[in-house]
């Protein structure tokens, strides 16, 4: 994971690469599709959120081989209906737990944007899950989502992180039983989930600035809630956060 993170941050401007936090959301929403998602379409948007391609002089052979060992580890565990540990980091005592996981939801979002596939599923089964997830972001972001904005209202918020984190395994798990059933009934209940690590440094700073936000979608309309792609500025379905600086970074 350490090795992860100082190969993207090594990454030059102006390209955004995915922090872990987004980029362990983003693997969980591509492998979340009904129909698979080719490799090369979704590991271009881990080194740069637009896409573009690197640069000659830029190597991210190690990086593509980290990611996809994430990605194998992932698929394992929603295939199995398992539990994973989702990679969310502590701020710091005091935070918020959906301010916490915000930045993990806004890399789920990112998928979402990029691959609608999901987002186009309107059975109430989705409904749910889906604002468990969501429901990290300003209701004012989630424009023409009255339902998904009524079932957000009726969620109780998270007592504590370990709640958070368990909503995003519990809620990924259930939107695969949708997206990707398995035969012969029900999927087994993951185990409540190990305290986050804590990491030091700027993860408060980006994950503030990180404004991924659902685009529209109009209920039962077939629209997607999907995200932003985390970089600055943006438009359409939301404003990017800003790559993290400054703070030590491990």
């Amino acid at each position: 994971m350490a090795e992860l993170e100082q190969l993207l941050d090594r990454i030059p401007e102006p390209f955004e690469p995915l922090d872990l936090m987004m980029l362990d959301g983003y693997l969980v929403g591509v492998l979340l599709q009904p129909q698979q998602v080719p490799l090369e379409q979704w590991l271009r948007h881990v080194t740069d959120a637009d896409g573009r391609p690197m640069p000659p002089k830029v190597e991210v052979g190690r990086i593509e081989v980290l990611v996809r060992r994430r990605h194998t580890e992932l698929n394992r565990a929603i295939h199995g209906r398992q539990w994973f540990d989702p990679w969310v980091f502590e701020l710091d005592d005091d935070a918020d737990p959906l301010e916490t996981v915000m930045p993990w939801v806004a890399g789920f979002a990112t998928a979402m944007t990029f691959f609608p596939q999901l987002m186009r599923n309107d059975s109430a089964a989705v409904l749910e899950p889906l604002a468990v997830l969501y429901r990290v972001f300003d209701p004012e972001d989630l424009e023409d989502a009255d339902e998904l904005l009524e079932m957000i209202e009726m969620i109780e918020p998270p007592d504590d992180l370990d709640a958070a984190v368990e909503g995003l395994v519990t809620s990924s798990l259930l939107l695969a039983d949708v997206t990707r059933p398995q035969q012969g009934g029900k999927s087994p209940a993951p185990s409540r989930p190990r305290a986050a690590p804590r990491r030091p440094g700027a993860a408060r700073e980006r994950a503030e600035a990180r404004g991924a936000v659902p685009a529209k979608r109009t209920p039962g309309g077939g629209g997607g809630h999907g995200g932003g792609s985390g970089r600055s500025g943006g438009g359409g379905g939301g404003g990017g956060g800003q790559r993290g600086s400054g703070g030590s970074r491990h």
